[in-house]
């Protein structure tokens, strides 16, 4: 059976957080979709276009790095790929208490049992969040230490 791991966020903007979580989990996976979901009580600075740019031109070379998008439960669009595994970056003791809720409750709501698996955060990245990249980006500030270099040019032409 190919392990088909789901990593979702909105990713606005993708980080060099998240690319390093991605990178320490291909190892483990045969697959790894980067799910971008929709939050409609979130206001995103990047289009959903952009976004799925970042993350395709970041992974370009990557075979088993695939990038789509959904909307409605991360628990149901697991189940609809056939992912038996969700995937998530932990920064804090707060990320780690605020996702193990999530991963109880997904494993216990899903008909094919979804097991979350977590990967602690480099020291050198726990301040990086989007939300903190986002704000110096809206701000005029430089992102370039805080994102991929592959989309630094895609973010000048935003």
């Amino acid at each position: 059976m190919t392990r088909i791991a789901v990593f979702p966020g909105s990713f606005d903007p993708l980080t060099i957080g998240h690319c390093d979580i991605l990178e320490r989990a291909l190892p483990l996976f045969e697959q790894i979709i980067v799910a971008i979901g929709h939050n409609s009580q979130k206001k995103y600075l990047f289009s959903l276009e952009q976004r799925l740019a970042f993350i395709e031109k970041t992974f370009e070379h990557e075979p088993k790095i695939s990038v789509q998008h959904y909307t409605g439960l991360t628990i149901n669009y697991c189940q609809k790929v056939g992912a038996q595994y969700l995937l998530r970056g932990v920064r804090s003791a707060a990320d780690f208490e605020y996702e193990r809720n999530i991963s109880q409750m997904n494993y216990q709501v899903s008909d094919q049992k979804v097991d979350t698996v977590f990967l602690i955060c480099q020291p050198a990245y726990t301040h990086i969040s989007s939300t903190i990249v986002r704000e110096l980006y809206a701000g005029g500030g430089n992102v370039g230490v805080f994102v991929p270099p592959a989309i630094i040019d895609l973010l000048q032409t935003r």
